[in-house]
């Protein structure tokens, strides 16, 4: 019998995506790459600069003026952000690049979040999730995707990614070994997801992209969670 691959695995059925709140567009921003979440702070790659501001008030907070092509992380200190084919670290505090590393998509990348001591880094259209080594940007494990990959985030054990083709985007849970979906959240139609961060509890932050918003979007509970 021929093994299967993950494009071969049933997926979970679409449910529609709760969207709470929108955010921006900000002053001087045209797009929307990366987001992250500090814990009080959500932050936006908007291209030549990084941005941050208040979810509660929706204000501007400050920004840092950096090169942020693509998917941006928090590790608890410092924030990491793909530029062209790296990922620098980054202090947020003074803006200053500590470090930088070889991003594995050589210039593919897209969504990056922080987990379990390692940067995990979106392919786009090689459809994949690579766990790297902060340090040194050494790819310790993939993770083959059924969708495009663009934002990638981790809360309470699961690993959640955004999917953006057309005009067809979603945010869906998958299984962190074999890559099949579990559940799927469908964004409307035209609305793209490019960055993906939960705030640690129910609420994704997603990148609109071109839009120049941020979505806050309802992540769904479960009994597990909701007792």
């Amino acid at each position: 019998m021929p093994n299967r691959t993950v494009q071969d695995k049933p997926e979970a059925k679409a449910t529609p995506a709760e969207i709470v709140r929108e955010y921006g567009p900000f002053p001087g921003v045209e797009k929307v790459a990366g987001v992250t979440h500090d814990g009080r702070h959500v932050w936006a790659a908007t291209g030549a600069k990084i941005i941050a501001f208040d979810p509660g008030s929706g204000e501007p907070a400050r920004s840092l003026e950096r090169a942020s092509d693509a998917g941006t992380a928090f590790d608890g200190t410092y924030l990491y952000q793909i530029a062209e084919s790296r990922i620098d670290k980054i202090d947020p505090a003074t803006g200053q690049v500590l470090a930088s590393i070889p991003a594995p998509g050589k210039g593919g990348d897209s969504g990056l979040t922080w987990a379990e001591g390692s940067l995990w880094v979106g392919e786009y259209r090689d459809r994949k999730i690579h766990q790297i080594d902060p340090a040194t940007g050494a790819i310790r494990r993939s993770i083959e995707c059924t969708r495009f990959v663009t934002g990638v985030t981790w809360v309470d054990g699961e690993l959640w990614h955004g999917t953006w083709e057309g005009d067809d985007s979603d945010i869906r849970r998958i299984d962190p070994q074999s890559g099949a979906v579990l559940e799927c959240l469908q964004m409307p139609a035209g609305t793209g997801v490019s960055g993906l961060e939960s705030d640690g509890a129910d609420l994704f932050y997603a990148g609109g992209g071109n839009s120049g918003k941020i979505r806050a979007v309802r992540r769904p509970r479960r009994a597990a969670r909701a007792a």
